[in-house]
């Protein structure tokens, strides 16, 4: 059992490295084709059918980049393609999903004080939620209301804030947050796979078999670009919300969530507005930092301590049981509070800290018993616990904690 909780916490990194990686190159590529969108200009020299050009230099070259409104008259013989990005940022992020949320559902995902579930019932209200979004936003897309741009982003932030409250409704504030975020990255992904690339596939067969595109695909494959330009800041900051509990942990988290979408577009707008050279709106910092006060001011507001409550509600599995039970148990549950619960509890005295660390409480035998992997990993085989070793965690008290583990892996 303990090398299994070491590679599966490993595992957990290298899928999470990967997300990252996918995720800086999805979001790169994306910012950067809006910008140079937007910034194209004309020239008299313009070849027919296109409608703008760009010269730029990077890396001690120059480079002419020019763009067809529909398609050049004939096909290039080299075309290269943007979708693995976006496709690998969406599969890591379900696998981390899996991961994390799925693997470990009692402990991050159900919080019992909102809605008694079993794990496969909290694991198929997860999957199952994360296509809804991309249903209903794909039917008002559908509707007409593509003529009407600004509506209908607001009907998408009225969809996004809803889901928010819906799954604070049900799960942890934390799981809250990341699920918010995956919401919002399948219906990006599922522009891009459903929509931005059949488009383009249809106007490259167009091409091929000597036929005249129509401008319609491209002008639908831009409303969903532009979509994702927007809604790309917010989703960052939703999956890094689960290291800040003044994020999530929150009586008003899914509120949060909300003006976080708000500041996506406040900031797209500046560097949209500056990129097609109209100007420098600065109003919009005053507005994102406005926005970010109320957002520091709702994170002040009664802790509802969805994890905490919920750990305290739920009887321990047998799992847990046979920790509780193992050699060597009464010896690590007299080390962990004395080190640990000055951060780790449900009301926190160590100077700075307003919530237990991602909701993580240490301060009885049976809190012990729940989280006995993270302790294994964070203070028995690494030192990240406690950080810096503040409390003078002792070696033998680390070595304590990695024999108790693995006695309950024996047993």
């Amino acid at each position: 059992m303990q090398d299994l909780a070491i590679i599966w916490d490993w595992v957990g990194f290298a899928v999470r490295w990967l997300h990252v990686v996918a995720a800086m190159a999805w979001i790169g590529s994306s910012f950067y084709f809006i910008a140079l969108d937007l910034g194209l200009r004309q020239a008299p020299d313009l070849p027919k059918g296109a409608h703008g050009e760009e010269w730029q230099v990077h890396g001690g070259g120059f480079y002419h980049i020019r763009k067809y409104l529909v398609a050049p008259a004939q096909m290039p013989e080299h075309l290269t393609w943007f979708k693995w990005e976006s496709y690998t940022t969406w599969l890591s992020g379900a696998a981390l999903l899996m991961v994390v949320y799925w693997a470990g559902a009692e402990l991050y995902l159900i919080d019992l004080t909102k809605m008694d579930l079993a794990p496969w019932q909290a694991i198929a209200i997860s999957a199952g939620s994360l296509t809804i979004g991309w249903l209903v936003y794909d039917l008002l897309c559908k509707s007409g209301l593509s003529a009407r741009p600004t509506f209908l982003m607001v009907l998408l932030f009225v969809l996004l804030v809803a889901m928010g409250w819906g799954y604070n409704q049900i799960f942890t504030g934390r799981a809250m947050m990341l699920h918010l975020g995956a919401f919002t990255a399948t219906i990006m992904t599922a522009n891009v796979f459903f929509i931005i690339m059949p488009n383009q596939r249809i106007v490259v067969a167009d091409l091929k078999s000597g036929r005249t595109p129509d401008a319609k695909y491209g002008k639908i494959a831009k409303l969903r670009s532009t979509h994702n330009n927007y809604l790309t800041l917010p989703v960052v900051f939703l999956m890094l919300s689960n290291h800040y509990p003044l994020a999530f942990a929150t009586e008003w988290n899914w509120l949060i969530a909300g003006l976080v979408f708000l500041m996506g577009v406040t900031i797209r707008h500046y560097f949209n507005t500056r990129h097609a050279r109209k100007g420098s709106p600065n109003w919009t910092w005053a507005v994102t930092a406005v926005l970010f006060i109320c957002i520091m001011w709702l994170s002040t507001a009664p802790l509802r301590q969805d994890s905490v409550e919920a750990s305290e509600a739920r009887a321990l599995t047998p799992t847990e049981q046979r920790f509780a039970a193992a050699d060597g148990f009464d010896d690590v549950a007299g080390i962990v509070p004395g080190r640990c619960s000055m951060c780790h509890a449900r009301e926190p005295f160590y100077d700075g800290i307003r919530r237990a660390p991602k909701g993580i409480v240490l301060e009885t035998p049976a809190d012990i018993a729940r989280a006995a992997r993270q302790v294994y990993l964070q203070a028995g085989v690494s030192h990240a616990m406690p950080p810096a070793n503040v409390t003078y965690m002792e070696p033998d008290e680390r070595q304590a904690i990695i024999r108790w583990y693995r006695a309950a892996g024996r047993g």
